[in-house]
């Protein structure tokens, strides 16, 4: 849950700090007070778009900090991305996150202790925090959100079906649209693959090897070179060794160490220094040994060989071609080969080659055909399931007669999507199947069925949508959740039944709830008052907890505007006691 959040410097904020507790949590306060700013800085913490509008002149920066302490796989989760990302919990296992905007626009995020990406803040909130206020009843009026509420409705086997799905239709599209594109830009290809055999043939004549223009250039300052080569090889060895032509007189390095080691091992019996050396000498005659049948060798392989040196001459003058052409150096020509034959395949509109892409097509989009149809089926037992529990919960707030539907219904054909038969009925089909999803409310025995958005006055929509979320709480979900005045438009009997659906929702979810509605802020755990304070020459707001007294006084000014008021202190009392009543288990 989220245990405390301080925001500073945001609209009319200056500098507050929200300790929330788990359970209901309400926020209330005049029109104007700051009710939304809160909002509006869940929203940056948890990686909303920043408005620099909003940030205060003084200090001329908003920030938004935030404790967050998970349990189970969510935490699990959400503790292992922010490790992998560099962050780190601390040591108690809370989250500290930061969201800074400038006045210039600005933004700067902080995650476990480090400097973090906006998005992952973003990232957090997703599996974290779901927020609910009018504009998602909006979202929710859209047939592609009544989808996805569905889906995620049916469970993790639907889920399952749904994900096979899309990797079907995915590679379904993807071999039809690469069939369309041969047959539409075959004259485009077959020039370009005529191009690449061009020079594939050049290459293949010549068959450079890799490294092969380095190994061609030293030998070939061998050969030119070869006397200058000999001449120093000789000397070195003569020098080492001596040998047949060198003067008898002339000492040699073999033969000078011997003389070393000897008169040195003479006198090791007087100093055992002397043997030491002697032994360092020995080794240094060894390796003189090896150098010098080394270079004998060398000798023996180095030889003037014009034919050679001509061939080389000739090789290099071949790969200078194919460089000058294709790359740098020879191995950059071997992998331009690779990538032109490579190249070649993708050009391919041989009717061979259409004919088997034309067969895979054919046996991809039977494939999606029939998941669609599975798709389609667990789509309408769970609508069944889904119109039976929201139509239950909306009996409980104050909906007795209304009743959902969910429509599940083939998407028409002839759109910009492809079609396919799906059950023996043409639909138009995406990565998500061949439906169109459509909730429906029936408000009363008798009256016709009719979409949400046309049958559904502002104060039903929002009881709607209350209903659909405890209904989604059932199934999991993220640990808190945070309306923003879903209860626009209720009053009276209908506005104390959504005061015990939060109740119920907070009993096993974090629950932040800003609200007009005493019916509803009677049933918080703990209440926060957002009060504005125009003293001084600029306008600021800030938040409290109200108690016993002080949140009879707060529900009296939501109940008549008479804080002070007897009577509406002692009605905001046994409002109170009705939902602590109510709220036990």
């Amino acid at each position: 849950m989220l245990e405390e959040l301080r925001i500073t410097g945001l609209g009319v904020i200056e500098d507050t700090t929200l300790p929330l507790t788990g359970g209901m949590n309400v926020i209330t306060g005049e029109t104007g007070a700051g009710k939304t700013m809160v909002v509006t800085g869940l929203g940056l913490l948890f990686g909303g778009r920043a408005d620099a509008g909003r940030v205060r002149a003084q200090p001329g920066r908003a920030v938004v900090e935030g404790r967050l302490r998970l349990e189970g796989r969510v935490a699990d989760a959400v503790h292992a991305r922010i490790t992998d990302a560099g962050g780190e919990p601390d040591e108690d296992g809370s989250l500290l996150l930061s969201r800074t905007v400038t006045v210039e626009g600005r933004s700067r995020a902080h995650l476990g202790g480090r400097s973090m990406p906006v998005s992952m803040l973003g990232e957090v909130g997703e599996q974290a925090v779901a927020v609910h206020g009018q504009s998602d009843q909006l979202r929710l009026l859209r047939p592609a959100e009544q989808r996805a509420a569905l889906d995620r409705f049916a469970g993790p086997a639907h889920e399952k079906l749904l994900d096979a799905l899309r990797e079907a239709y995915t590679g379904w599209r993807r071999i039809v649209d690469d069939l369309a594109d041969r047959r539409r830009n075959a004259r485009e290809r077959n020039q370009e693959a005529d191009l690449l055999r061009l020079g594939l043939d050049e290459i293949t004549r010549v068959d450079p090897q890799p490294g092969e223009d380095d190994e061609l250039k030293t030998e070939a300052q061998r050969l030119e070179h070869a006397e200058g080569l000999r001449t120093a090889a000789q000397l070195a060895q003569q020098c080492l060794a001596g040998g047949a032509e060198a003067a008898d007189e002339t000492p040699d390095a073999t033969a000078l160490l011997g003389t070393s080691r000897r008169t040195l091992e003479a006198q090791s019996g007087t100093d055992p220094a002397l043997g030491e050396l002697a032994a360092r000498l020995e080794e240094a005659a060894t390796l003189v040994t090896d150098v010098s049948a080394e270079l004998s060798a060398y000798l023996a392989t180095l030889d003037a060989d014009p034919a050679r040196l001509q061939h080389i001459y000739e090789r290099r003058a071949a790969l200078r071609a194919l460089t000058r052409k294709y790359a740098d150096d020879v191995d950059g020509v071997i992998a331009w080969a690779e990538r032109a034959r490579t190249r070649l395949s993708d050009l391919d509109t041989s009717d061979d080659l259409l004919d088997e892409l034309e067969r895979e097509g054919q046996r991809l989009a039977g494939e999606v055909a029939d998941l669609a149809a599975r798709v389609s089926v667990s789509r309408q037992e769970a609508a069944v399931r889904f119109a039976d529990q929201v139509t239950v919960e909306l009996a409980g707030l104050a909906m007795p007669h209304a009743r959902i539907e969910v429509a599940v219904l083939p998407r028409p054909a002839g759109r910009s999507e492809p079609t396919l038969s799906v059950n023996g009925v043409e639909v138009g089909i995406t990565a998500d199947g061949g439906d169109e999803v459509e909730l429906r409310l029936l408000a009363h025995p008798g009256a016709p069925s009719l979409p949400l958005q046309r049958g559904a006055s502002g104060g039903e929509l929002s009881r709607v949508m209350l209903a659909i979320e405890v209904v989604f709480a059932g199934s999991g979900g993220p640990p808190t959740l945070v309306f923003d005045e879903v209860d626009a438009g209720v009053g009276g009997q209908a506005a104390v039944e959504i005061g015990r659906r939060l109740a119920r929702l907070a009993r096993s979810h974090q629950v932040l709830v800003v609200t007009h509605l005493p019916q509803v802020a009677a049933f918080a755990d703990r209440h926060l008052v957002v009060a504005k304070d125009t003293g001084g020459a600029v306008t600021t707001s800030g938040v409290r907890v109200v108690e016993d007294t002080e949140r009879a006084r707060e529900l009296a000014r939501m109940l008549a505007g008479l804080p002070d008021s007897d009577l509406g202190i002692a009605h905001a009392e046994e409002l109170l006691a009705v939902a602590a009543k109510e709220r036990r288990p």
